[in-house]
């Protein structure tokens, strides 16, 4: 089944080139079902970058999904072009009524500021919670799992002293979990973060279910278990040369970073990336849709009960 979105923005011509099966606006209608309906909360500054990324993964789903873009304030953007922004994106309080069922919060280079010190802080609050009574599941990513956690759980804020950037090794805690359905004992999934994750501390202080994990990374998966909220603490959506730009880019500005572990064959800057995370990637993701959202969803969003917690 296709995924829809607007048929202007720029994912779909990439993601037609790719044979993605792209619905139009216009066919969408004639559709006799009713698509899921995903609201991704984009807080990256490469914010075309990032919807290609994701909306690519989500589209590899049985489901028809249809996609709305969140933005977290009108700033701005140094790195968007203000006519995309102001085409595709919606404003919280444009879409604060409504019901969804799904919600990606993405991450966002905040890893070394404070909450506090996070311009937009209040609205990630706002949203978050927002969340809990209208969006059926929430997939938080990378610093969006740290916003999630304070929110929800009140955890402190953990920063290791040397960023954690690579490709790591990670083992399926929980083999019978729907979520992790298909992944393999031991898989490979992207990292870029200053924040940190140990399994002991996740286990003290949430109650959430600790599904796959990395000796190197710390905790990788977690979830809810009312399926409301999912964790991840890394990147399954990156491309294949992300890490490589963001390894580049550091080099720019003179932060010495360390190459990306088991990235670059032979660790080599000079090579080409070699990409080994993109079957998890989607399984992770087809999973979320299918028994977090689709599964439990309501067929009729209307009748989300606005007090649930």
């Amino acid at each position: 089944m296709p995924i829809k979105i607007p048929d202007q923005l720029p994912a779909a011509s990439i993601l037609r080139k790719e044979n993605v099966f792209v619905m139009s606006e216009q066919r969408a209608l004639s559709q006799h079902v009713r698509p899921l309906k995903v609201i991704i909360l984009n807080l990256m500054p490469k914010k075309i970058e990032t919807e290609n990324q994701l909306i690519r993964l989500l589209s590899n789903t049985p489901l028809q999904v249809d996609i709305e873009l969140l933005r977290v304030d009108s700033r701005v953007s140094k790195n968007t072009p203000q006519q995309h922004l102001e085409r595709f994106y919606r404003s919280f309080d444009q879409i604060k009524d409504k019901n969804y069922d799904g919600l990606v919060i993405t991450g966002a280079p905040l890893g070394l500021i404070s909450f506090e010190d996070v311009l937009y802080w209040d609205h990630i609050q706002e949203i978050i919670q927002w969340s809990r009574k209208h969006v059926t599941s929430t997939l938080f990513l990378c610093w969006a799992v740290q916003a999630g956690l304070k929110v929800l759980y009140d955890l402190p804020k953990r920063t290791r002293k040397n960023k954690l950037s690579g490709v790591y090794q990670h083992k399926t805690l929980a083999k019978d979990e729907p979520l992790t359905r298909g992944f393999d004992d031991g898989f490979m999934a992207p990292h870029s973060r200053y924040a940190d994750f140990p399994v002991d501390f996740m286990r003290d202080y949430a109650d959430l279910r600790l599904l796959a994990s990395s000796e190197e990374a710390g905790v990788y998966l977690m979830a809810s278990d009312d399926k409301r909220q999912v964790y991840v603490t890394g990147h399954p959506e990156y491309d294949a040369e992300t890490l490589a730009q963001e390894y580049r880019r550091d080099l720019g500005e003179g932060l010495d970073p360390s190459v990306p572990v088991n990235y670059f064959p032979d660790d080599n800057p000079d090579n080409d990336p070699c990409v080994t995370w993109r079957g998890h990637g989607s399984l992770l993701i087809s999973n979320w849709l299918n028994y977090y959202v689709y599964q439990i969803t309501p067929y009729d969003l209307r009748s989300m009960d606005p007090t649930q917690d």
